[in-house]
């Protein structure tokens, strides 16, 4: 999938990708009294109305402008006589807290608030120890100011503050735009601001007429800085990303699918960013990675969520299922250079389990109905094939239909698609698949039973050719994806393919079968005489048809040769059967059996020379052959015991059938013989059918012996009867 390939890029330690946006400034603190001035104000105060910050614009005596000077000079040094008195007092109490201590050189005066003003401005992070000695001394001494005053004061540290929190945030907040040194100073002052917030929480101060500003909650705005940057970096358009061109995957068809792509590249690089670059600068205290990827996961699982609340087509809830199951899990949160990382945070999943139930049962109800359309499509332009009256394509010497090919891929890549999501996905489908295989094979065979039925084209044998190859693609198919099913469930998919192969060969040996029988009937009613000629006839008359069926796959070449040796057994056995005069002595008896093992082995060389694999029928002629030969009433016993167990179909009226012609035998002989298949016998193989195709000749000895004297006919052929090789069978 094109899809995946973003996740095999490596992030190029050379890059600096733009991880967060431009700070944003943040709420004020709530809880202020009614008189407080808030830090807007403050602000508003410093930058626009401060008459310490900034001189007045309108004109005036020289007296009146030298008395605003002084009158400046002497603010700001009530300012200052509050820091230096602050650091006095410190320095003769002790610390009550452990808070970062300001190193102060003697020689060097502090700095004015000019000098902090103008230094914040221009984002030296240097200066915020003194900024946060200033705020100290402000709260710890407020003797001396009247209560505006010191309102006054506070608002001009306040603006300061804004100014320092300004430039901490935008440091902090495009982190590797920033140079490793001023990232530390940064995040040092945050460290101080969380300090000072416990430091003044733990002295639990009275009332003041100063205004509540701490806690600052810093490190709070920070991770909401980080939110917001991810949100930025997620939402980003993936055609303006910062990165180059688009990669292989963003060939995606839909919008979701590429802003899918975009968030899941993004969240993969930034997050390695992080890890490699990040992680090993910023104190613990932050829990960088952990901060970071959960913004990433609650963003990501918060887009799928909201998409999944609506009615999503096919592609949508295919693409959701893919990213909450496959690709977040594995390529996200599995990924060798974050998976340490990642499992210690334990993100969760993206979507919840019901959500990803009701997902699933739409995709299976999408998949299956998409897959029946496909199918049934594909059956109507092989019909449309079949109606055109044109040879099927010849391929490698056999007859080739694309039928097998389609089916088999619409199903193929569905349960391809479902392995991709979940193996558990992919086993739910799997039985539904073959539900639906079922449904479309007997439509298949339906299709075929009408053309078979309707159609005598031109082309019409070689096309029921091509359909009975058709079942085999099928079956090789059905063979490997049917191992863990049932064997009910298999044989039931199955079925419409036997169907089709049996009324297929039906068709093609009907001919050949029609020409045979008068030769068969020939061959026991000329009493031997031109015996001989008649079977190398039948012989030859059947060589002469097996050119045709070449184009049949291999199998099936040898399945119609079985089923032409299972025919060449079965009606010698029923004009055997059916000769009416029987043989009075052994050498009558003798000269019989040599002609049945002659022709016998004429048909089992011929078949087994043109590929019949019916081994099984070895043995049925000679055999009977055998019981005609002898005469020991204890080793005909022993001879029908071992017939009837290879045979397990062969009854008293077929034996009794054979029996006839032994006119030396008594009834209670014969009532003896037969009393054999009253015992239970090994049965070999009962799907070898043989004596269930013959009809049961009559069963009474004395009754044929009374008819002997009757007209000699012979009862025509069933061509009915089915002549499908007992291993096709058996597969069904």
């Amino acid at each position: 999938m094109k899809m995946m390939t973003f996740f095999q890029t490596a992030v190029s330690d050379q890059t600096n990708p733009s991880m967060p946006p431009q700070y944003e400034s943040e709420p004020s603190p709530t809880g202020r009294k009614p008189s407080a001035v808030s830090e807007t104000e403050s602000d508003t105060i410093s930058l626009a109305s401060s008459e310490d910050l900034s001189p007045h614009k309108v004109g005036g005596s020289t007296q009146y402008k030298e008395e605003k000077k002084n009158k400046k000079k002497k603010r700001i040094r009530n300012v200052l006589d509050v820091f230096t008195k602050g650091i006095r007092r410190k320095s003769h109490s002790g610390p009550t807290t452990e808070v970062p201590e300001v190193e102060v050189k003697p020689d060097v005066p502090p700095p004015t608030v000019e000098e902090l003003y103008s230094a914040l401005e221009q984002g030296r992070l240097e200066m915020a120890p003194h900024l946060l000695m200033l705020e100290r001394a402000l709260v710890q001494d407020t003797t001396g100011m009247n209560e505006e005053e010191l309102i006054r004061q506070q608002s001009k540290v306040e603006a300061l503050y804004t100014l320092l929190r300004s430039a901490v945030m935008l440091v902090v907040c495009r982190p590797l735009e920033n140079e490793p040194g001023l990232l530390l100073q940064a995040l040092n002052v945050i460290l101080e601001q969380e300090q000072e917030d416990q430091r003044v929480a733990a002295e639990a101060r009275g009332p003041s007429v100063l205004v509540t500003t701490r806690p600052r909650h810093w490190l709070e705005l920070w991770r909401e800085g980080v939110k917001g940057s991810v949100e930025e970096r997620m939402t980003r358009s993936p055609s303006k990303a910062p990165d180059g061109p688009r990669s292989e995957g963003m060939e995606a068809s839909s919008e979701a699918a590429q802003s899918f792509l975009h968030m899941g590249k993004t969240m993969k690089e930034d997050l390695v960013a992080v890890a490699q670059r990040l992680q090993p600068l910023y104190p613990a205290e932050f829990d960088v990675f952990a901060t970071y990827a959960k913004c990433y996961h609650d963003y990501f699982s918060g887009q799928l969520t909201s998409m999944a609340q609506f009615e999503l087509n096919e592609q949508d809830t295919s693409l959701l299922l893919l990213w909450a199951q496959n690709l977040y899990p594995n390529e996200i949160i599995n990924n060798p250079k974050l998976s340490g990382e990642l499992q210690a945070v334990g993100l969760g999943k993206l979507l919840s389990p019901k959500e990803i139930c009701k997902l699933q049962g739409s995709y299976l109800y999408n998949e299956m109905a998409n897959v029946q359309e496909l199918m049934m499509r594909g059956l109507e332009l092989e019909v449309k094939k079949w109606s055109e009256d044109k040879e099927p394509i010849n391929l490698e010497g056999h007859f080739h239909s694309e039928l097998p090919i389609d089916i088999i891929q619409i199903i193929s890549g569905t349960q391809r698609k479902a392995e991709n999501i979940t193996v558990a996905l992919a086993k739910q489908i799997k039985p539904l698949l073959m539900a639906k295989l079922s449904s479309f094979l007997k439509s298949y065979q339906r299709a075929f039973a009408d053309f078979t039925e309707k159609s005598k084209q031109k082309h019409y044998r070689a096309t029921i050719m091509a359909n009975i190859n058709n079942c085999l693609a099928f079956r090789t198919y059905i063979d490997k994806a049917s191992k863990a099913m049932e064997k009910e469930l298999s044989s039931y998919i199955f079925h419409p393919l036997h169907e089709i192969e049996k009324s297929g060969f039906n068709i093609l040996l009907k001919d050949l079968f029609q020409e045979l029988t008068p030769l068969f009937k020939r061959l026991m009613q000329t009493r031997w005489a031109t015996h001989k000629e008649t079977m190398a006839e039948i012989i030859q008359i059947t060589r002469n048809c097996l050119p045709e069926f070449k184009a049949l796959r291999k199998r099936y070449q040898e399945d119609i040769m079985e089923a032409i040796h299972l025919y060449l057994v079965k009606e010698y056995i029923i004009r055997l059967s059916k000769k009416r005069i029987g043989l009075r002595t052994a050498d009558l008896q003798l000269n019989l059996s040599r002609k049945i093992l002659m022709d016998a082995e004429n048909i089992q060389s011929f078949c087994a020379q043109n590929g019949s694999p019916a081994t099984w029928l070895e043995p049925a002629l000679p055999t009977l052959a055998e019981i005609i030969r002898l005469q020991d009433i204890s080793a005909i016993k022993i001879e029908v015991a071992t017939f009837a167990s290879r045979f397990p179909d062969f009854s008293k009226g077929h034996l009794g059938a054979i029996l006839t012609i032994k006119e030396n035998l008594s009834n209670s002989e014969i009532k003896s013989i037969k009393g054999i298949l009253d015992v239970s016998t090994l049965l070999t193989d009962s799907s070898k059918s043989l004596f269930s195709l013959i009809k049961d000749p009559p069963r009474s000895h004395a009754m044929v012996r009374s008819k002997l004297s009757m007209d000699q006919g012979w009862t025509k052929t069933f061509l009915s009867l089915t002549l499908i090789p007992p291993r096709l069978g058996a597969a069904c």
